[in-house]
């Protein structure tokens, strides 16, 4: 029996779908069930085969439970290891390196210092910064966001110098990035499962929480069917780059051009009261069918994380020398 699990915590409609889903759905010998934790023993395998994390990002300990089950070979969903390390500016970079537009953006010093730091841990960093390069590059008004974690929070809009100045001293020892504001026409959030599946949703920003689903494009016709396959495309080259399983990109459309300006997102909401139902029946839908095939394909004692081509591609040898050396080192094991 491979048992698939579900770790949560205040949601409560996606989870319980999700596991009545898989328990509909799945061939015999695959259940799913929240998941049960008792004890964290090192080394020593859970009773799963795949987790879907829903939570470990506001939960240390959960996070070092699922590292400890992916060592022992359980399929988590997300990666526990790559989401540990991942953050948006990275994300942004990677972006631009694939060649997917994204809002100009600029890393900023944390307002305060690291606990247990002193000026002498900052003698590398040049005083003062080159504000005028990257306010002419940035522009105003732009947007102020922390580098790492998700949703809204610590999120400000600035309209000149001074007004970034007076909101950067309200985010302590957050690490920000200043972002090119996208005057946008359309706005799209996106789906990825698996690396394979997509689904775009119309989403409007600005709309009260419960109201931003409740939109519809302003594209149509053949524009409007060359940007969704334009978003499609990349969407799975981010998170297949990433090796994110389950996340969503959202999309700012400026000119027909579509901005990629959010992709981090391993937990993203998929409550029936924000998403609507039939954004929830797709998710709901499709997450039991990736969770059923990474059962299928999960292998006790393995490594059955997903690792995106941006790692996997760096653990590959790129020189003759490197690739000498691994078999030299080989034929002497």
């Amino acid at each position: 029996m491979k048992k698939i699990g579900i770790l949560f915590g205040m949601e409560d409609t996606f989870p319980w779908a999700f596991i009545e889903q898989v328990n509909k759905t799945a061939p015999k010998g695959i259940i799913a069930e929240a998941v049960q934790i008792d004890k964290v023993e090192q080394g020593v395998a859970t009773d799963y085969a795949v987790i879907i994390d829903r939570i470990s990002q506001d939960v240390p300990f959960y996070r070092a439970y699922l590292k400890n089950a992916a060592l022992c070979g359980t399929a988590v969903v997300n990666n526990p290891f790559w989401w540990s390390a991942d953050e948006k500016f990275f994300n942004n970079c990677l972006a631009v390196k694939l060649g997917i537009p994204v809002p100009k953006t600029v890393l900023l010093p944390s307002k305060e210092r690291p606990s247990e730091t002193s000026e002498k841990s900052f003698r590398n960093l040049v005083a003062p910064l080159d504000w005028d390069y990257m306010f002419n590059q940035i522009g105003f008004p732009a947007y102020m966001k922390p580098h790492s974690g998700g949703g809204w929070k610590s999120v400000y809009r600035v309209d000149n110098p001074e007004d970034l100045w007076k909101k950067h001293s309200e985010t302590g020892q957050l690490v920000m990035l200043l972002q090119e504001e996208i005057q946008f026409t359309d706005y799209y959030r996106c789906y990825c499962l698996n690396g394979k599946y997509v689904h775009i949703m119309p989403y409007e920003p600005r709309n009260p929480h419960h109201l931003r689903y409740a939109t519809q494009p302003k594209t149509t016709g053949e524009a409007h069917k060359k940007l969704m396959a334009t978003i499609t495309d990349y969407v799975l080259k981010l998170n297949q780059a990433l090796g994110y399983d389950f996340n969503t990109v959202e999309f700012a459309i400026r000119d027909g051009i579509a901005y990629a300006i959010d992709f981090c997102n391993p937990a993203p909401d998929a409550d029936i009261h924000s998403v609507g139902q039939l954004n929830f029946d797709w998710i709901v839908e499709n997450a039991s069918k990736m969770a059923i095939e990474r059962a299928i394909e999960q292998v006790d004692g393995k490594n059955n994380c997903t690792w995106g081509t941006y790692v996997s591609n760096a653990a590959i040898p790129t020189t003759p020398t490197e690739a000498q050396s691994k078999k030299t080192l080989a034929k002497k094991k």
